[in-house]
């Protein structure tokens, strides 16, 4: 949460029992806006997993090369390194309803865009490195909005667990997602997935347009101001477990989640599968990362140290997974990989937002999504040559032994300045001041109606 102002305060932070309804796994769907949000997201979120299968498997239809989806997931994420921060400015300055609304319509534009040119037979490769260049522009500002968008539809006291939630329900349509396009391909080609995913975008267009904008607890615009992206820079600086918790987050995206390219080799050089097969692999980490997301949901404090174990032991089970002699072992360290990597990414995630001030929210996530997905341009290319050159089972031990080396080197520099841990404990204190003083003022507006305790939340 927000630092608080100087000065003290004697009061002691708030208790929480283990009877506490915000720790319950699904406690935030208790909020109806929250309920509407997430069901469009669903929609959204499946037509996304089918894109995502569609367009790497096109892409290896047409080059017969994972270099080549390494550099399609490059330019899609290429705008993140380069306008992340301003994106989340975007959404610290300006309604972010109104921003998704936006976005998601010129989403569906993008994708039925290509869905015509695939079901022409007029694509080509450079046709699709366009497409995902500009939807990587897109993503840049509708990413970090999507991730402070919920801290106006539940109250504090759920944040953590919304993001869980969120996290969880993304990933759970992996069950669906991959399932569909896998059919679609099969049978009447890989451009109606595309044209399904067009259709997709109106579950969170409409989902916008029914939630109860009375009922939003929206943080406070910042107005335009010159050094903004320089304060936001400096608020982390001032709290150094959110810059680590950034660092280890942006390994981990850059090298660790390069799924596309080693998990598409892995179905096609490595078990002799093909697009089924690729399918399979999305779906049984989706089984993982769905549960991994309510663990996470029901964590109510983690703390550094947890993170930084939780990203060494997503980096070991990939390096595990990478050598499995058999499918059905792989399959299954594929499972456990899922369960610690969304783990990881939903503590991290709304650890992050909740150690900030609200009002920096939009460019610290800015500054977070660009560290998770800004270095995919490097990584993704990477990881495709050295999948292409030294073989599937060496390009993924390489994803996963890395992040177990960041992990390493953050905890050794945690040790080193283990002295310097009273300053940051100071720092953790004021937050915790400052949530005891928002707990004492919802008590005393506890005759005010529902939605005005909400907001002072």
């Amino acid at each position: 949460m927000t630092t608080a102002a100087a000065g003290s305060t004697t009061l002691s932070p708030p208790t929480t029992s283990h009877t506490d309804p915000g720790r319950s796994t699904f406690a935030a769907l208790r909020v109806p806006n929250f309920r509407i949000y997430v069901a469009g997201q669903s929609v959204a979120n499946t037509g996304a997993w089918m894109q995502s299968i569609a367009q790497d498997w096109l892409v290896l239809e047409l080059t017969g090369s994972a270099s080549a989806v390494g550099i399609t997931m490059a330019l899609q994420f290429l705008p993140m390194l380069l306008l992340g921060m301003y994106g989340g400015m975007l959404a610290d300055r300006f309604p972010k309803r109104t921003i998704l609304m936006i976005t998601q319509s010129v989403n569906a534009v993008l994708a039925s865009t290509l869905a015509v040119l695939t079901l022409s037979g007029a694509v080509r490769v450079e046709h699709v490195y366009a497409f995902a260049l500009l939807a990587g522009i897109v993503f840049a500002v509708d990413n970090p909005t999507r991730q402070v968008f919920v801290n106006e539809v539940v109250p504090t006291r759920h944040l953590r667990n919304a993001i869980a939630l969120n996290a969880a329900v993304f990933q759970t349509t992996r069950l669906l997602g991959p399932a569909v396009a896998a059919v679609l391909i099969g049978t009447i080609g890989i451009g109606w997935a595309f044209a399904a995913n067009a259709l997709c975008y109106a579950g969170p267009l409409v989902g916008l347009m029914m939630i109860r904008t009375a009922a939003l607890m929206p943080a406070p615009q910042v107005r335009r101001e010159p050094g903004q992206l320089r304060s936001a820079l400096h608020h982390i600086a001032a709290r150094p477990h959110v810059a680590w918790t950034i660092v280890l987050v942006g390994v981990v995206g850059m090298f660790g989640l390069n799924f596309p390219v080693v998990l598409t080799a892995m179905a096609d050089s490595t078990f002799r599968g093909g697009a089924d097969l690729y399918g399979l692999f999305n779906v049984v980490l989706a089984v993982g990362s769905a549960a991994g997301a309510l663990i996470a949901g029901r964590r109510v404090h983690p703390r550094l140290r947890l993170l930084v174990l939780a990203g060494a032991a997503f980096g070991l089970v990939q390096v595990g997974a990478a050598f499995s002699p058999t499918l059905p072992v792989f399959l299954a360290a594929l499972a456990v990989m899922g369960v610690v990597n969304l783990a990881f990414q939903a503590m991290a995630n709304s650890s992050v937002q909740l150690w900030v001030a609200p009002d920096m929210r939009g460019r610290v996530m800015g500054l977070y999504m660009l560290s998770f997905v800004g270095g995919t341009p490097f990584g993704a290319p990477l990881i495709g040559w050295i999948t292409a050159t030294a073989g599937p089972r060496v390009g993924m031990a390489v994803c996963g032994a890395v992040p177990v080396l960041a992990a390493a080197g953050i905890a050794a520099l945690m040790w080193w300045r283990a002295p310097a841990a009273p300053n940051e404990r100071r720092v953790r204190a004021a937050e915790v001041d400052e949530r005891a003083v928002r707990t004492v003022v919802q008590r005393g507006c506890a005759s005010q109606p529902a939605a005005k305790s909400d907001r002072i939340a």
